[in-house]
């Protein structure tokens, strides 16, 4: 077992934008991951296996709902701390962040938001307690990039709900005590409903063989009749606009996330090609080498501008959601393109599970895609720009 020698690149003293209270939480995070992470993540990755311990440990880092008041579980921390956990559980893996995110801002973000005070006091204490665990169905087998189509749907049944359709890539959903679906009623609009385990009709089959993401659970979500209560519907939000205030939570947290992965690639080519020698000398004392590793600590270092000032933004309540879109597409495609380049430095080491390169590389492949493709990222952009959607 290598030990957890990362080091994390500030190449422009980011840290003076921070302050305390933002630096003592991301250190935390950063110390948890090297000592509970990284000692076991590539047997998890390899076992395709999600390390079910880790969720005590992320609840105590503040990893589940970290901006939710303290009076519902969360740490009423601001949208900068945030982000740097999720920088910092993303540096260990982008799966284990995945748990994080959807656990934060896509079952406990709607509730609050959305929720009334009685489902509020219910659930997020024991969410943000890792209790309870949630998913988030939104995507389906024929609409992923087109939400507004879904089929799956609820009726009006007196005294309950009649829930029937199915979701898909479903991050949690496997181990998950209750998710958070977004369902159309006979009208054709958009409602969030809470479904919990245990409820007749509803299973989550696994979703096996990925070569991503292998360290974090996948499934679908099946309702077949399925009876919901009708004190489980969220009453103060509905329509697309619902769910996509949740993804955009959750994309801001991913721009910060893929920075993490990005540092942990960067950090360990460098290290690698100071030890690495050929022809008798260090592999990093090599223009062409050099090169790769400059640019990739200026594009680490434009992403962290780029989130930092974000963050600022969310906390002020200024953050568009296009400009969250392009700190998402920017910063996932920075990160891969980083991670494909490390793992040229390292050779033949770089596709072994001796380094981390090549399962954040394959992880990145989901991270560029989920949560808005980076096409459909690019698409919200020019809309932003040009008045103009071009989404068909």
């Amino acid at each position: 077992m290598k030990p957890d020698l990362f080091q994390a690149p500030d190449y422009y003293l980011l840290d003076e934008l921070l302050n305390d209270e933002h630096k003592l939480v991301r250190d935390s995070a950063r110390e948890w991951v090297k000592r509970e992470v990284s000692p076991i993540i590539e047997d998890a990755a390899q076992d395709a296996k999600f390390p079910m311990h880790l969720i005590k440990g992320l609840a105590e880092i503040g990893a589940f709902g970290p901006y939710i008041p303290e009076e519902y579980g969360g740490a009423g921390l601001d949208q900068i701390s945030y982000g740097l956990i999720m920088q910092e559980i993303e540096r260990g893996d982008s799966g284990v962040r995945s748990t994080a995110s959807v656990q934060s801002s896509l079952v406990m973000y709607p509730i609050w938001k959305y929720g009334n005070e009685e489902q509020r006091k219910k659930y997020l204490p024991k969410l943000a307690s890792g209790e309870f665990m949630g998913c988030f169905g939104l995507t389906e087998p024929d609409f992923g990039s087109n939400p507004g189509g879904m089929v799956t749907n609820f009726k009006d049944k007196g005294d309950h709900y009649l829930l029937n359709g199915a979701k898909m890539w479903i991050s949690n959903a496997p181990f998950a005590d209750i998710a958070v679906v977004w369902a159309k009623d006979e009208s054709g609009r958009i409602h969030g409903l809470i479904v919990e385990r245990g409820m007749e009709g509803f299973t989550t089959p696994e979703t096996h063989n990925k070569w991503s993401l292998r360290a974090s659970s996948t499934g679908e979500l099946i309702f077949d009749n399925v009876k919901v209560p009708k004190e489980n519907l969220l009453p103060n939000k509905s329509g697309l606009g619902a769910p996509l205030g949740c993804l955009d939570s959750a994309r801001y947290g991913i721009a910060w996330g893929a920075i993490g992965a990005a540092m942990d690639c960067y950090d360990t080519a460098l290290r690698y090609s100071k030890e690495r020698i050929q022809f008798d000398k260090p592999i990093g004392a090599t223009q062409l080498q050099q090169k790769k590793l400059a640019e990739m600590i200026t594009e680490i270092t434009k992403a962290q501008l780029l989130t930092w000032r974000l963050g600022v933004l969310r906390n002020e309540g200024k953050a568009t959601s296009a400009q969250i879109s392009m700190a998402k597409r920017n910063n996932v495609n920075m990160a891969i393109e980083i991670a494909r380049e490390a793992r040229q430095i390292l050779g033949g080491m770089g596709i072994t599970g001796e380094y981390s390169i090549m399962r954040h590389m394959m992880n990145l492949e989901s991270v560029i895609t989920y949560e808005g493709t980076h096409d459909i990222h690019l698409l919200i952009t020019g809309m932003d720009v040009t008045g103009f959607a071009a989404f068909k």
